[in-house]
């Protein structure tokens, strides 16, 4: 199992290029399963969670080809017949995104059969918003044996409430309404710039949306969608861990190729720490020469701070003078970094959904064990700053949706190297 072993100490100095956004790149993958015609994607992340994707489609009947060379972020998608709308558990047992084929499948095949969701382990990820709404499209739905199966003659819209925003289960029932009979519309739907750039697709291919990234999306639904060429949108967190990284290091770092007004929260509570930022229209500059004062901070549905970027904020609050309270409203699981965070020197007391953390404190190395996605990304910059040689396990987490993170670090100074089975950088293509 792979680790990363870290010095601390180091300014990080230059350049890093953000990829695309996992988040965009899995659901906009999802709707190549809508039409029978050839879906071409660019910037593409070369993450597990993709290549669990490419697999998980190929298990259908879909042909995956992966570009190489100045191609190698680009992926082909043809679902010309769909043998197997299935999504196993064996495919699926470490990507919480799997309901995201449930919606396609059930509007192209009439039926299709999931499992139910893995990921990491941050707390409940409840399907039963997806359910509900696939119901009131027209949807019988059974769960036995850890599996959905979902069955339609036809989908017909429908109006539909969301009794909590949902992020998948938005993207999920957007994806389903478009080959419906009629006009839908979602009510309380999540705002996130993943699920505009899905909408964005969804209309290169045929669909009529709008209102996507707002609280209502209407949709009325075509017969047939058609192939189509989309590019990613930058991945944000990506963004924002780079820029806490920079910051907390005291370098002078450009995160370049990335969208800063999807950053607006982050940016926002960075400032109020007292981290200098300067934004151009593709690209943020961060300068880490400012002491940090203590700031709380609420975790929120976009456009507020993101529940991916929490453990990053927490990590810097642990070098900011004065005491900070931490509010995670989105995961009620989401502070198994704390622990490891305290294990290098950190103060952080847990109390329920708040984590108090009082600073500045000096951090040192030592092993800990990444829990999840964006904990292992806590534990990199609390790293990038400890005393000493740091060993983080279980990176296989980090490796889900941060793409060469190790190799980007080291272009911009910091002593990080992968110990261990090493993730291959050229996966090679699913027919």
């Amino acid at each position: 199992m792979d680790k990363f072993v870290i010095r601390g100490g180091e300014p990080l100095l230059g350049t890093v290029r953000v990829s695309g956004a996992k988040n965009a790149a899995l659901p906009c993958m999802a709707a190549a399963l809508l039409t029978d015609q050839p879906v071409i994607l660019e910037n593409i992340p070369q993450v597990r969670d993709i290549q669990t994707t490419r697999n998980l489609l190929a298990a259908m009947g879909a042909e995956v080809e992966l570009g190489y060379g100045r191609a190698q972020h680009r992926t082909t998608i043809h679902c010309a017949t769909l043998a197997a709308p299935e999504a196993s558990y064996e495919l699926v047992k470490t990507m919480r995104a799997s309901t995201l084929v449930l919606g396609p499948l059930v509007a192209r095949c009439g039926h299709a059969r999931v499992s139910l969701p893995g990921g990491c382990a941050i707390g409940a990820r409840p399907i039963d918003l997806h359910i509900k709404g696939l119901e009131r499209l027209g949807t019988k739905i059974t769960q036995e044996h850890g599996y959905v199966e979902a069955s339609t003659d036809r989908l017909k819209g429908a109006e539909i409430v969301f009794d909590k925003i949902t992020v998948t289960g938005t993207e999920d029932l957007l994806m389903a309404a478009t080959l419906a009979d009629g006009e839908t519309i979602l009510q309380n739907c999540a705002r996130e710039p993943e699920v505009a750039d899905l909408a964005d697709l969804l209309n290169k291919m045929g669909a009529k949306i709008t209102g996507a990234g707002t609280p209502t999306i209407r949709v009325k639904g075509v017969s047939k969608l058609r192939g189509a060429k989309h590019r990613i949108i930058p991945d944000r967190i990506e963004a924002g861990t780079y820029i806490i990284a920079g910051a907390m290091t005291g370098g002078d770092l450009n995160i370049a190729g990335c969208d800063p007004s999807h950053l607006n929260a982050l940016l926002s509570k960075l400032h109020e720490v007292g981290v200098k930022t300067k934004s151009s229209a593709d690209s943020v500059r961060v300068m880490g020469d400012n002491p940090f004062t203590a700031a709380d901070m609420s975790t929120e549905e976009h456009p507020g701070f993101p529940t991916d970027c929490q453990a990053q904020f927490m990590a810097l609050a642990t070098q900011a003078e004065g005491t900070s309270i931490i509010t995670e409203n989105i995961f009620e699981n989401r502070f198994m970094h704390a622990q490891e965070l305290v294990r290098m020197g950190a103060n952080i007391k847990i109390e329920g959904r708040r984590a108090v953390v009082r600073g500045k404190t000096p951090l040192s190395a030592a092993a800990v064990l990444a829990s999840d996605l964006r904990a292992s990304a806590s534990l990199v910059l609390a790293a990038l700053v400890a005393d000493g040689e740091t060993i983080i396990d279980r990176v296989y987490h980090i490796d889900r949706g941060y793409e060469h993170i190790e190799e980007k670090l080291k272009g911009v100074g910091a002593q990080i190297r992968r110990i261990g089975e090493m993730f291959p950088k050229k996966a090679a293509a699913v027919k």
